[in-house]
C-alpha cells in the first residue's frame, strides 16, 4: 500500500516534519510505502479557472501539482501536514490542493484522507476542518484518532515535547493503515459503491 505525505512547512526540519516523521514510523512498521513532498518553499499559484486541465488531463502550470498527480493517483491515502498561520493552512497548501483537486480526473473514491495542523498554540481547528473538506468532496473517507490531529510547537523540535500530540499523530497512522486494509478487502471483495449521475443544480437561472 501507499500514502501520499504533503508537507507544505517552508522549513524542512521543522514540527511539521517531526509530526509527519512520527506518521512514518507508523507505515513503514505496517508495511506501508509512503511518498513525502515538500512544497511550502516552492512558489505554487492559485487555479485560474482556465478550464485548461479538462482538455489536457493536466494542470496548465507545470509544477509540483503535476509532480503530485501521478503519485496521488497510485496511493490508498493521502496525509496533508501543513503549519498554521492566521488560523488557517497555509496559502501555498492551498493553491497546491485547488488545482491537484480540480485538474485531475482520476477516481479518488475511498482513498483515505488525513490532515494535520501544526501551531504554536491556535488556529488548528479551523485549520483540520479547511482540510477535511478536500477530503469529503472528493468521496475520500476522512481518517480519525483519538484526538482532533494537531501538534503544538513554534521552534523547531519544540513539539518533540507534546507527547499528547505525537501520540495523536501515530494513532491517526495506525487508524489510517486498518483503514486503508479494510478498505482494500471490501474494494475486492464488493468493488466501490455505485454512483449515480452527477445531478448539478445552479441557483442562479
Amino acid at each position: 500500500m501507499n500514502v501520499l505525505m504533503i508537507n507544505a512547512s517552508p522549513h524542512p526540519n521543522g514540527n511539521t516534519s517531526l509530526a509527519l516523521r512520527e506518521m512514518e514510523g507508523i507505515f513503514a512498521s505496517a508495511g506501508i510505502h509512503t511518498d513525502t513532498m515538500r512544497i511550502g518553499s516552492s512558489a505554487i499559484r492559485g487555479c485560474i479557472a482556465c478550464g485548461s486541465c479538462s482538455e489536457k488531463g493536466r494542470c496548465v502550470f507545470d509544477d509540483e501539482v503535476n509532480a503530485a498527480a501521478p503519485l496521488f493517483e497510485a496511493a490508498d491515502g493521502l496525509v496533508l501536514a501543513t503549519p498554521v498561520y492566521y488560523a488557517s493552512a497555509n496559502a501555498t497548501l492551498i493553491a497546491f490542493l485547488d488545482r491537484l483537486f480540480y485538474s485531475t480526473s482520476f477516481d479518488k473514491t475511498m482513498k483515505v484522507g488525513a490532515g494535520i495542523a501544526v501551531a504554536r498554540r491556535g488556529g488548528c481547528s479551523a485549520t483540520f476542518d479547511e482540510i477535511n473538506k478536500y477530503f469529503t468532496i472528493a468521496g475520500m473517507p476522512v481518517a480519525s484518532s483519538q484526538y482532533w490531529n494537531s501538534v503544538h510547537g513554534r521552534t523547531p523540535g519544540e513539539a518533540a515535547g507534546d507527547a499528547e500530540g505525537l501520540q495523536t499523530v501515530r494513532t491517526l497512522a495506525r487508524n489510517m493503515a486498518f483503514l486503508m486494509r479494510a478498505i482494500a478487502d471490501a474494494k475486492a471483495r464488493y468493488g466501490l459503491p455505485e454512483k449515480e449521475e452527477h445531478v448539478w443544480t445552479h441557483f442562479i437561472h
